[in-house]
């Protein structure tokens, strides 16, 4: 199972994201959410030939897959996670915090991959691995705004999900930097038990 887990783990997203593309709350949502999810998935899978991420690597980064694909079908504020809210006396849905989160996650294959191909120290890689998801979710939140702006009436105002916090893109912002802190942290634990490169060199 583990030679086969990226490939099963892409088998069952598939099916998860076709459930889910049907009957969304809002077409024009679930297209403007799941651009990107379909772009980072099917970029992973063409990049797959030259370059193989371990399970973990997989693993975290299907984790946003999923939890991004299930806001774009009910709009990121209207996730069923009221429980969450209750439980913790929340003035708002926070799935979409939870989400941003999971985008730092990404830090680990990117370090995961400099560090196997040995292209720079680890405590750079561990920097770097950070301030690009920091890069990226700035860059994420931008777009939203236009698109938000450049769409106006219902669809926008649900892309957006900023709920009235007129803080949101901000505290998303926190979150991408602390699901990165978290994915580098994690990187750093297990870097001596990631798998020799396609060269066959061997992890410092």
């Amino acid at each position: 199972m583990g030679r086969w887990f990226p490939e099963a783990l892409a088998a069952v997203f598939v099916v998860f994201f076709v459930a889910l593309g049907l009957a969304p709350a809002s077409r024009e949502v679930w297209w403007a959410e799941n651009i990107p999810v379909m772009a980072v998935f099917l970029f992973f899978v063409a990049a797959s030939r030259r370059f193989r991420f371990s399970n973990p690597g997989y693993a975290l980064m299907a984790v946003w897959l999923f939890l991004h694909t299930i806001g774009g079908h009910y709009t990121f504020a209207n996730v069923p996670f009221g429980f969450v809210t209750d439980l913790f006396g929340f003035s708002r849905n926070h799935f979409d915090r939870l989400a941003h989160f999971t985008v730092g996650f990404y830090a680990f294959p990117l370090a995961e991959y400099l560090w196997r191909r040995r292209l720079a120290h680890p405590v750079v890689i561990a920097i770097f691995g950070i301030t690009m998801i920091m890069a990226v979710a700035c860059a994420y939140e931008i777009i939203e705004w236009w698109y938000a702006v450049a769409e106006g009436g219902e669809a926008g105002v649900e892309f957006l999900g900023s709920q009235g916090d007129v803080w949101d893109a901000q505290k998303d912002m926190l979150a991408d930097t602390l699901g990165a802190v978290f994915a580098v942290g994690l990187f750093w634990l297990y870097r001596r038990r990631l798998p020799a490169d396609a060269a066959g060199i061997a992890p410092l």
